[in-house]
């Protein structure tokens, strides 16, 4: 026996070594199994290496954003609409309030127009009453001008200032609503502004046309002639 030692051998009836049944995987070929079972149950494809469910999320985002953006160009659209009719209602309101304005203003001088004409007939039977009393109806006193009035006074003259007394404030009343009297003595006949009622000569110093008389005081409200000066011209 070599190096004086007996062979090892195995007990009677012992099995032989275990050997790996024919066609059995190895360890790699188990290892890469378990690996395909572990991405199977991950919901991966071992083979593309994607997630399915990610692009089912990305596709989704999309649309919700496509969505948000058309929701939003309405929402846009729809406020620029209201801004619109918001402007012309403005703009219209705007006309409106001038256009009463307006008709106020002109209703109103209407007004003012209308009482004073139904008042210069009475102002110049009151004028024509105090010159025939002696009494200037511009001043409310007798005598000539410059001339300082008596103190004594006879019952004719007192219901002569009288008269002017009323004269005179039926004329402050007229003017502070802006109705003027204007007598256009002296001046070149405007038919626009005077009414010519007789002609006759003027004299070497006069030239013709020309106003030399006035027999009734011309009224114009703000600038408005409501009752034409009576005149007589040169010739």
């Amino acid at each position: 026996m070599p190096n004086g030692h007996p062979p090892s051998r195995r007990p009677a009836g012992a099995p032989d070594e275990e050997r790996a049944p024919a066609g059995a995987p190895g360890e790699e070929q188990a290892g890469e199994a378990a690996g395909q079972k572990e991405a199977a149950v991950d919901g991966l494809s071992p083979d593309s290496g994607k997630n399915p469910s990610h692009e089912v999320d990305s596709a989704s985002a999309a649309a919700v954003d496509a969505d948000l953006d058309a929701l939003l160009a309405n929402v846009q659209r729809e406020r620029d609409d209201y801004l619109e009719i918001a402007q012309r209602a403005r703009a219209d309101f705007e006309n409106y309030r001038k256009r009463a304005a307006r008709e106020a203003q002109e209703a109103e001088r209407r007004g003012k127009a209308g009482l004073a004409r139904e008042l210069v007939p009475a102002l110049d039977n009151l004028e024509r009453a105090l010159r025939a009393a002696g009494i200037n109806p511009d001043t409310g006193t007798s005598g000539k001008p410059g001339e300082a009035p008596s103190e004594e006074v006879s019952a004719h003259e007192a219901l002569a200032r009288g008269v002017a007394l009323v004269y005179g404030e039926l004329r402050a009343a007229l003017e502070r609503a802006g109705v003027e009297t204007y007598d256009p003595t002296g001046e070149r006949f405007d038919p626009a502004t005077s009414e010519a009622v007789s002609v006759r000569a003027g004299g070497d110093r006069v030239d013709p046309g020309v106003v030399i008389e006035t027999i009734e005081k011309g009224y114009r409200l703000d600038g408005q002639v409501l009752r034409a000066a009576r005149v007589v011209v040169s010739e």
